[in-house]
């Protein structure tokens, strides 16, 4: 793999080469949905809404203090209203603008296109079976789309034995959905969906610290193993990064 190749992904030069390039948006062409539809046949769970989440108060002063990368966690589980919290601070809509053109969120996104999706393995949260879930942040609801046999072994075989995955309460498992990137911004894409990833679990690492939890971000996967297990194509959807998450000792 060409070296310098992959550093002028890094690099913004591709704007240069936007200006020439007619992108979908501008030919017109129906832009996709802010959030991947779910099954009417799947019934939804409800998530504690943010108005009623009442965890106490945590600076963010305080936060950035103490944050960091945890790889123990207790047997402790989390619960139903924790993990609302945490799904609601990676991407929670805060406004949905024009008629549904765009949502506006509690992370940044280039051009409010939000390519990601959020999926989570649980282990170990109060009120949900083990399993594999969706968010869906418009609704600030669950799906829950199957149980996994093995989960913990499944997981730990997708990171190439990272143990503390397997181990976690809940793995966070964002997907990208290139195309909600693509249709405005083309070639450009790749280095921003990439960047907006970071923003995502930043916010869940913050937020962490709120509720006496740990995360380990982790972006060393078996892509086919972790596509996989939620069950996406690997190439209109796929997984982008992991985090697990668990109370800390």
């Amino acid at each position: 793999m060409n070296k310098e190749v992959l550093k002028d992904f890094l690099k913004a030069n591709v704007f240069k080469e936007l200006d020439n390039i007619k992108t979908d948006q501008e030919k017109e062409l129906a832009q996709p949905a802010v959030q991947k539809s779910s099954s009417s046949s799947i019934p939804l769970i409800d998530l504690v809404s943010i108005q009623d989440i009442n965890l106490g108060e945590t600076s963010v002063f305080e936060a950035l203090k103490h944050r960091k990368t945890r790889r123990v966690f207790s047997n402790q589980p989390l619960s139903l209203e924790e993990l609302s919290f945490l799904l609601w601070s990676v991407q929670g809509v805060k406004k949905i603008v024009n008629k549904g053109y765009a949502t506006l969120r509690t992370v940044p996104s280039a051009g409010a296109r939000h390519s990601f999706e959020t999926y989570i393995a649980v282990s170990k949260v109060e009120g949900l079976e083990k399993g594999i879930y969706r968010y869906l942040p418009l609704e600030h609801k669950l799906s829950f789309l199957f149980s996994v046999e093995d989960l913990q072994g499944k997981l730990d075989e997708a990171v190439f034995n990272q143990r503390f995955v397997g181990k976690s309460a809940v793995t966070f498992i964002w997907t990208t959905i290139p195309y909600r990137m693509e249709w405005r911004y083309d070639i450009a894409s790749p280095k921003l969906i990439a960047l907006d990833a970071g923003h995502v679990c930043e916010n869940l690492y913050l937020s962490a610290e709120c509720i006496n939890a740990g995360v380990c971000a982790v972006a060393a996967y078996d892509q086919e193993k972790i596509d996989e297990l939620i069950n996406v194509d690997g190439n209109e959807e796929f997984a982008i990064y992991l985090a697990a998450v668990g109370k800390a000792e």
